[in-house]
């Protein structure tokens, strides 16, 4: 019995580049019913035809977390021996 943890999994990866190009190929024709579809979601007000609209114009706002601490606390605790 063969012992395969590592190496290379078969459709792991990135595509290669032509399969990429052969994908963008295949999309074109679809390209103007996409945008009248985002227009048409943009022109009823839904938030999120907006919503990705902007982050792909603009790009995702940067996440930010509050972080507050109440007291010290040491990292580890050393034990009297």
């Amino acid at each position: 019995m063969e012992n395969k943890r590592g190496g290379v999994r078969e459709g792991a990866g990135r595509p290669s580049k032509a399969e990429e190009v052969a994908m963008i190929e295949k999309l074109k024709p679809l390209e103007p019913k996409a945008f009248e579809a985002l227009k048409k979601g943009l022109d009823n007000g839904d938030f999120k035809f907006v919503q990705l609209f902007y982050n792909y114009y603009a790009g995702k706002p940067r996440e930010t977390k509050d972080i507050t601490l109440n007291s010290e606390q040491p990292l580890f605790n050393i034990s009297d021996l």
